[in-house]
């Protein structure tokens, strides 16, 4: 573990570190396939880092960038439309409401062309633009140019007129950003030639904030630590289930007066409690050892309509289980051998004995451990890692509370008695299933498109799930393996009074309201906009943000408020997340709304700059950046600036362009945007 943990510090200095880094995780490599007969092949091949994903040109319509890819020149004909190459995936998206289609890792971009006029070479000019994301931000839509010549057997050299031709669209100009030195005021200049210093505003220096508070470290790992969570407290329900309680003080008794020397007694419970946590870690090890398990095979999974729909039946049928209507069992075949070779003896013995316990506990802990892999499964793409995490925090549960009774035996006194209020805790799992079920039927019904699961209905659903849990809880309801008239203890009086707050909690959903509801279910309830009651609002949260970075100057002026750089995109899944579940909170809403001037300047705004300001920049190895569009001007604005290309990407300056706290990226919490708003705007009212 300490390995994990350092490894684990590493990427949190190197992730904050990348925050100030622009991203360049896409690779391109342009060439030209001759096949003969007078026809060619433009082929762009893109390679990605691991994580990075691009948009496929198949993309459903308002759900990000689709890319394009165009083959030109004066004496190329094209044949028919460009193609992609590679292993295309599907995943569902609940910050766009529909299913996204990209490549990983590899993709290609083929376009036939032939010559119009054989005898002559062809200056071929390939053109792609493309949107790169991850799991945690998009980068700004990006246009590259790559060229190269096809000289034909027997061609013609190029005359100078042709030459000259050829090239004189390769300057151009563009409005760029300049600062005025006497004044320090921002200026709008004309240049001849772009040079990405020119863009860059003087007065901003990211690096030198005038203050150092909300500063925002990004978290790495924290999906990690929730899965170990989660597994951990799977374990502790699962120790109070019929299956495993009852075996608890016979297994820690066996250790503790079964040895005639007490010191190995408890030494050999401990080693008991270490098995039955490596036990359970390697029923994870298969998920590494598939190949390409851990990349992009989970994606496809985790969006098939028809593997969630089984996940929804497995789960109807775990809960019909914890009801007690039948039992879900291994075949006794394997617990007889396993419990056969713990006669062995020694480490090998202890060893199957926690092999037995966990095996003849398989129908209290199997619907559980169903739970944690069904949740790992579509809800990431590192499924392995985050199954370890899981299952090692389900035995570490068991691991701890063996090895401590063993440790104090005394404390069995204390347990409670083996009795019905176990069948409780199984039924009470019940409802927890067939909650979790409706929430992969949600997906499924996503994914296809049908749309019959409306928020509304699903939060209804739910309402009667935790109406009834309640209602079981009070003894209104019983199940097979209840008595005919069971005891209601006070603590089921209070789970049952919890169960009706829930319900009332649910309710809110069902009401319209002007902001979201229900957010702590943000990730589990379909999309707002699959709603009975969904209305399109105007602007983002009654707000309406400028989309000119130099008329929020001027406007900042005059209301002297300091600004707020929103840097989004129309295709950005993060940005939205961020504007539905961090922007709406009650908290932070009024400060955007009064105490700064919104700029959201959408980096893949494709309205197009007016010919003389677009332009071209030369990045090296072939590979040509045009600026012809306003959401070019605004990326490679955030570029020279922020040195940052990320989406959502913030930052509070004052009017004059001085940055005031240093920039925060990605989604977050809301207590960290909070932080970060509050530290600037405090600032600026304390010292304007």
């Amino acid at each position: 573990m300490k390995f994990r943990n350092w490894f684990l510090v590493v990427l949190l200095f190197l992730a904050a570190g990348m925050n100030a880094q622009i991203k360049n995780p896409v690779k391109f490599k342009f060439t030209i396939n001759d096949l003969g007969n007078n026809q060619y092949e433009a082929v762009l091949n893109a390679t990605m880092e691991s994580g990075w994903h691009i948009y496929s040109k198949d993309l459903p319509e308002d759900t990000g960038i689709p890319t394009e890819y165009k083959v030109s020149g004066k004496n190329i004909e094209l044949v028919g439309k460009f193609t992609e190459v590679g292993k295309k995936h599907e995943e569902f998206s609940e910050a766009f409401g529909g299913t996204i289609v990209f490549y990983s890792n590899a993709a290609g971009f083929k376009q036939k062309f032939k010559l119009k006029d054989p005898t002559k070479p062809a200056d071929v000019i390939s053109e792609i633009t493309y949107q790169t994301c991850d799991d945690r931000v998009c980068l700004a839509p990006n246009t590259l140019e790559f060229n190269q010549k096809v000289t034909p057997k027997g061609a013609a050299e190029e005359t100078t007129e042709e030459k000259a031709e050829a090239t004189k669209d390769s300057v151009k100009t563009i409005e760029t950003v300049a600062t005025s030195p006497e004044k320090g005021t921002v200026t709008v200049t004309q240049v001849s030639q772009l040079d990405p210093k020119q863009l860059k505003i003087a007065t901003i220096d990211f690096q030198k904030p005038l203050t150092d508070c909300g500063t925002a470290v990004e978290k790495v790992g924290e999906n990690y630590w929730t899965y170990l969570f989660l597994g951990f407290a799977g374990g502790l329900i699962a120790l109070l289930t019929p299956c495993v309680f009852p075996m608890i003080p016979l297994t820690v008794s066996f250790f503790t007066k079964g040895s005639s020397n007490k010191a190995k007694g408890k030494r050999d419970a401990l080693i008991y409690g270490f098995f039955i946590l490596l036990i359970f870690v390697l029923l994870s090890v298969p998920f590494h050892l598939i190949d390409g398990i851990a990349g992009n095979v989970f994606n496809e999974i985790s969006t098939s309509v028809w593997l969630n729909i089984v996940f929804f039946i497995i789960f109807i049928f775990f809960a019909g289980s914890f009801f007690g209507y039948y039992d879900i069992t291994l075949p006794s075949s394997i617990a007889n051998k396993s419990s056969k070779a713990e006669e062995a003896g020694g480490l090998v013995g202890i060893f199957f004995m926690a092999l037995t316990l966990v095996i003849v506990s398989f129908s209290c802990t199997g619907p559980i451990l169903g739970g944690l892999l069904g949740s790992a499964v579509t809800g990431s793409s590192n499924v392995p890692m985050l199954l370890t995490f899981a299952l090692a925090g389900f035995g570490l549960a068991w691991a701890i509370v063996f090895g401590l009774l063993a440790l104090f035996p005394q404390a069995l006194k204390s347990l409670p008695k083996s009795g019905g209020w176990m069948n409780t805790v199984k039924v009470v799992l019940g409802f927890v299933e067939l909650a979790l079920a409706l929430k992969f039927l949600s997906k499924a019904d996503l994914v296809s498109k049908t749309f019959l699961l409306k928020r509304e209905l699903f939060i209804a659903i739910w309402i009667i799930i935790a109406l009834g849990l309640a209602l079981y809880l009070f003894g209104i309801i019983r199940f097979p393996h209840d008595d005919k008239k069971p005891k209601i203890s006070i603590t089921r009086k209070i789970l049952g009074a919890l169960g009706i707050g829930f319900v009332i909690y649910l309710i809110q959903g069902l009401i319209p309201a002007e902001r979201p509801k229900l957010q702590l279910l943000s990730g589990i309830l379909p999309p707002l906009n699959v709603s009975y009651l969904h209305n399109e609002k105007d602007g983002i949260l009654g707000m309406h943000p400028e989309h000119d970075f130099f008329k929020a100057i001027e406007l900042a002026k005059k209301e002297n408020k300091p600004i707020l750089i929103d840097f989004t995109g129309y295709g950005c899944e993060n940005c939205r997340k961020m504007e539905e579940f961090v922007w709406s909170e009650p908290d932070i809403l009024p400060i955007l709304q009064n105490d700064v001037v919104l700029a959201s300047l959408y980096v893949d705004d494709k309205e197009e700059l007016p010919e003389d300001q677009k332009t071209k920049i030369d990045l090296g190895e072939g590979q040509v950046k045009k600026v012809k569009t306003i959401g070019d001007r605004w990326s490679l604005f955030q570029q020279v600036n922020f040195n940052n290309n990320s989406q959502p990407h913030y930052v509070l300056i004052t009017p004059d362009g001085k940055v005031i706290n240093t920039p925060v990226s990605g989604y977050m919490p809301k207590e960290d945007f909070k932080k970060f708003l509050e530290c600037g705007v405090n600032y600026y009212k304390t010292t304007k």
